[in-house]
């Protein structure tokens, strides 16, 4: 995804959920503010970077359809001990084609939001609920918009093993999440971000038409730890677009990109009403 903040970075740090192995009481919601500071390339196959010192808003909410926490925002449909159904969230920010050397010339493009369903398959628990292993199947319809016109780019499909470990190597409070799978997008996305029309061909950078499938895949490890009133967290994620259907476009620099980011968050309010939950 194009600077993508909420998946696969900041979302990363943003919505880390309290730690606990047990059954324990929480706040309804929590709120405060932090700061980031994140290094990524333009978009997947970019060879230019970016890095950002970037103020974010911290909240945690606890509902019993809608919460916001273990880096989700999600509306829960259903929830039974094998599966649980919900809506997934995710966005990009826009990338200026003036400041990208292999767009210049080309329309901007412009910051999106991705919604939709997501299935959740809970494949292993341990006794102790310390460690986790779910199959996540998130499709998401593709929303663009520069503010004063909004479009439709598509969906994007990215099945993924999440992994989380709670009291890493034996150190209480710890959180360690791991994050891998393939991805696939549509035409039309496709098209968005890696398509070149005519009218922007280059000598070098030919017109190219993309299609949709395989997107290549990626890999995010994230590591955090919750204080009584701050937390702190960090990731690192890996893609490759070896193999994907747009590998071959001209906007494609690199087939390999890493990014990084580490954040603090201290929490200012939370609320008085306190609700139990298994965490």
């Amino acid at each position: 995804m194009v600077k993508n903040f909420c998946a696969t970075s900041l979302a990363i740090l943003l919505c880390v959920s309290p730690l606990a192995s047990q059954a324990a009481q929480f706040p309804l919601w929590e709120a405060g503010a932090g700061v980031a500071v994140v290094n990524f390339p333009d978009y997947r196959g970019s060879d230019e970077r970016q890095s950002y010192v970037l103020p974010f808003p911290y909240f945690i909410y606890r509902g019993d359809f809608l919460k916001v926490e273990d880096q989700r925002v999600r509306g829960q449909f259903f929830k039974n001990d094998n599966a649980e159904a919900d809506i997934s969230i995710n966005g990009t920010v826009p990338v200026r084609s003036e400041d990208n050397r292999a767009r210049n010339g080309m329309p901007d493009i412009d910051p999106t939001l991705e919604i939709g369903p997501s299935l959740n398959i809970f494949l292993h628990r341990s006794a102790d609920k310390k460690y986790k292993l779910d199959l996540r199947l998130p499709l998401r319809a593709v929303i663009a918009s520069d503010f004063s016109n909004v479009h439709h780019e598509g969906w994007v499909f990215q099945p993924n093993l999440n992994v989380d470990i709670r009291d890493v190597l034996g150190y209480p409070g710890w959180k360690f999440g791991f994050v891998a799978g393939p991805m696939f997008s549509s035409r039309r996305y496709n098209e968005y971000i890696y398509g070149v029309a005519p009218a922007y061909a280059t000598a070098d950078r030919p017109a190219y038409t993309a299609h949709g499938g395989y997107g290549g895949s990626q890999i995010i490890s994230t590591l955090s730890k919750r204080y009584p009133n701050f937390w702190v967290g960090g990731f690192v994620k890996f893609d490759t677009l070896n193999g994907a259907t747009f590998a071959d476009s001209p906007l494609v620099k690199t087939n390999h990109n890493f990014a990084a980011g580490f954040a603090v968050s201290w929490i200012f309010s939370r609320s008085g009403t306190i609700i139990e939950e298994d965490n």
